[in-house]
């Protein structure tokens, strides 16, 4: 499968800059993969789609003040930008200026904090170790900056309005978006019709935004991301599941934490691991029955997650049905509920036709 397969053409005016208010103000595309239906509602209409009985699971984890600034011996500037704690004080960062953190660097951030350069990562990255006067997670509060994507240009008035109203574990390096669009007392009133919520951790890290970049897909490697799931969480997914309801993961990294848990014959327990889920058309569904996700970014894994899914021709005729009604995309955008997964007749179908064209 090739890399062009899963492109498609976005309006940067189309790339939304900032929250809309309230969350669950944003719009809403229903996709049905059986009947290839598409309805147009509001984030706050999501509760004409769930039953009582069905269980939404949701990533409960924080995005840190990940970005730190800080300066070589030289004098030079230095952005570190925290992924992953490795162990005790060891991180796997990413630094700008890149070339400027050779082994051994000591990159400063105050009088209270500074690290040195212990080593390389395979992705390009490096480990660091911080040395700190007091506790570390009070001075990365004080010192650290929220990061934003990339392609977010506006100053956010709110740090919290990139955080959704469930966090919990801090220790992500971005939000999981799909949950931002949720209110707590929309929360409140799915519980009121019979609607379960359960809760998993993946911290976000590079695994879920690193761009691909080799034209066969299948060649690409995900960076792991540390999850956890409860036996509670466990325990209400199988119930649901036994009761024939549906399991509907809120954003992909909800996704790819029940799926990464999950046995060949559907079963999950409680469990704390690392992930490199790739999931991309062919891969073989476990557990999810529906999903809430928001537009992703052409040529992401994540658009390749939700081809998986509801099948890759109605997915990006959804996303150039969203191109002309200006749907907002992206982080801080607009959401997309899908119902079902496609059929496995048609999924399969379709990764032979990609097969085929490659």
């Amino acid at each position: 499968m090739l890399l062009s397969d899963f492109d498609y053409d976005l309006p940067e005016e189309l790339i939304a800059q900032t929250p809309v208010e309230p969350r669950n103000a944003s719009r809403l595309m229903v996709l049905d993969p059986l009947k290839k239906t598409i309805e147009h509602r509001h984030f706050y209409d999501l509760k004409e789609y769930i039953e009582p009985g069905d269980t939404l699971i949701f990533n409960d984890t924080r995005v840190m003040p990940a970005r730190l600034i800080g300066h070589r011996k030289s004098g030079g500037k230095v952005e570190v930008f925290l992924l992953t704690r490795k162990t005790g004080d060891m991180w796997e960062t990413l630094v700008k200026p890149g070339k400027k953190a050779p082994v051994g660097e000591i990159i400063k951030f105050s009088d209270e904090l500074y690290c040195e350069v212990k080593g390389h990562t395979d992705f390009g990255g490096r480990i660091v170790e911080f040395h700190y006067d007091g506790i570390f997670q009070e001075i990365l509060d004080r010192l650290g900056e929220t990061p934003l994507p990339p392609y977010i240009h506006e100053k956010l008035k709110d740090s919290e309005r990139y955080q959704t109203v469930y966090n919990r574990e801090e220790g992500s390096a971005a939000a999981p978006t799909a949950g931002l669009h949720f209110t707590k007392e929309q929360m409140q009133e799915l519980r009121e019709m019979g609607v379960n919520l359960g809760f998993v951790t993946l911290h976000v890290g590079l695994g879920t935004f690193r761009p691909v970049s080799v034209d066969n897909i299948e060649e690409h490697v995900m960076h792991k991301e540390h999850y956890h799931i409860s036996a509670e969480t466990a325990k209400l997914v199988m119930d649901t599941k036994a009761a024939g309801h549906r399991v509907i993961a809120v954003g992909t990294t909800s996704i790819r934490t029940l799926e990464s848990a999950a046995t060949d014959v559907g079963q999950i327990a409680e469990k704390e691991d690392w992930t490199g889920i790739y999931i991309y058309p062919g891969y073989k569904w476990k557990i999810v029955d529906a999903m809430i996700t928001n537009f992703h970014l052409p040529k992401s894994t994540l658009i390749m997650l939700v081809s998986a899914f509801a099948g890759r021709h109605f997915i990006l005729d959804s996303y150039k049905k969203a191109v002309e009604d200006r749907y907002r995309f992206f982080s801080f955008g607009d959401a997309m509920f899908i119902k079902n997964k496609q059929s496995d007749e048609e999924l399969a179908k379709e990764v032979k036709e990609l097969e085929t064209d490659e």
